[in-house]
């Protein structure tokens, strides 16, 4: 076959731009593990042994730390002075775990996926699939920092008020189920946000519960939100004013038999909120950096996570629409709808 040489320049320009952007992925992970980014927020212009001091880093490597954040465009440099800062929208991505766009800990878990690499190697070769508790726990912390200020930032104000009739049942009472928890930080804010219900967080992970624990008591929420290791098949109690599934349904080898246990485990009042990431319904519609994300994020975590279960789903990370409402309508459910979207999630209410 003809080269066409035009098209190997562009396609070799994008290769190295991701052979730059992996490369890069490490060193802002060491940034934010040894608080170098959260240090330069605080600083504002500062040169490289002002950082290290302030962090106790060593000099030369934060110096070429340093120059690599700003060549990446990930802060901001002045010859004239040999400072570096980070700017307020850097800072709000970057330093900040508080903000709503605060993506650091997802190059935590990226970066998990290559220490996972040989063992994700193995799964396919295998078939066998990765269980979530055979990763590296740097997937385990990333997820959950990747994950809290979408929580923080959709959960109380967009996600529940955009269901039918739950917030102003949860502000008076109610009984709510997490279901792959994870460590919690959902959990955490329904529990903070409606004082008056109680919330059980259930995961199939201990490690994952005795974070979430942890995070309860530090909350201050122990005493009404309570984690258990349970999977979404089998979690006890019944009677729930709402259940809910974090990007999580979709990892499961079993979702249909999930799908059936939280309809049995709903109040006949009840709702299920069933948050997926973002997809279109055809491969074509989801090439963009949101789909390149998921799908890649599906390859190496998601499906093989499936597969490692039983109940023979393997269903990826990008499911249409309407293959989620014919499995939840198949459970018994006679409700099914999107309720509102953020770029990167879709949020549905289900009820019986």
């Amino acid at each position: 076959m003809a080269i066409d040489e035009a098209r190997l320049e562009e396609f070799t320009n994008r290769f190295a731009a991701d052979f730059g952007a992996a490369l890069h992925a490490t060193t802002v992970v060491i940034g934010d593990k040894l608080g170098l980014y959260r240090a330069l927020a605080d600083l504002g212009p500062t040169d490289a042994a002002g950082l290290a001091d302030a962090t106790g880093c060593n000099t030369r490597l934060v110096q070429e730390w340093l120059d690599a954040q700003y060549v990446s465009g990930y802060c901001h440099f002045s010859a004239q002075t040999a400072s570096y800062w980070l700017s307020p929208e850097q800072a709000a991505v970057l330093a900040d775990v508080d903000s709503p766009t605060c993506l650091i800990g997802s190059m935590t878990l990226a970066a998990s996926t290559a220490k996972d690499e040989d063992k994700i190697r193995e799964a396919f070769t295998s078939g066998a699939g990765l269980g979530w508790h055979e990763h590296h726990h740097d997937l385990f912390h990333g997820t959950e920092r990747l994950f809290r200020p979408g929580y923080v930032g959709n959960l109380v104000s967009s996600w529940i008020p955009a269901l039918d009739g739950v917030e102003e049942k949860l502000a008076v009472g109610g009984w709510i189920a997490d279901l792959g928890c994870g460590h919690g930080a959902s959990s955490i804010l329904l529990a903070q946000a409606y004082p008056r219900a109680t919330v059980y967080g259930f995961d199939y992970h201990q490690a994952s519960i005795d974070v979430a624990r942890k995070r309860a008591a530090e909350a201050g929420v122990a005493d009404r939100v309570r984690f258990e290791v349970a999977s979404a098949q089998d979690f006890p109690g019944d009677g729930y004013d709402l259940i809910c599934i974090f990007d999580a349904l979709h990892d499961m080898g079993d979702p249909a038999g999930a799908a059936r246990h939280i309809r049995e485990a709903l109040a006949s009042d009840g709702t299920w909120l069933l948050v997926e990431p973002m997809s279109a319904d055809s491969l074509e519609d989801n090439v963009n950096p949101v789909g390149r994300i998921f799908y890649a994020a599906s390859t190496s975590i998601c499906t093989p996570g499936a597969q490692a279960q039983a109940g023979g789903f393997a269903l990826g990370n990008q499911v249409p629409d309407a293959t989620w409402a014919e499995l939840v309508t198949d459970a018994g459910f006679s409700q099914f709808r999107r309720a509102t979207e953020t770029p990167f999630n879709r949020i549905f209410e289900a009820r019986p």
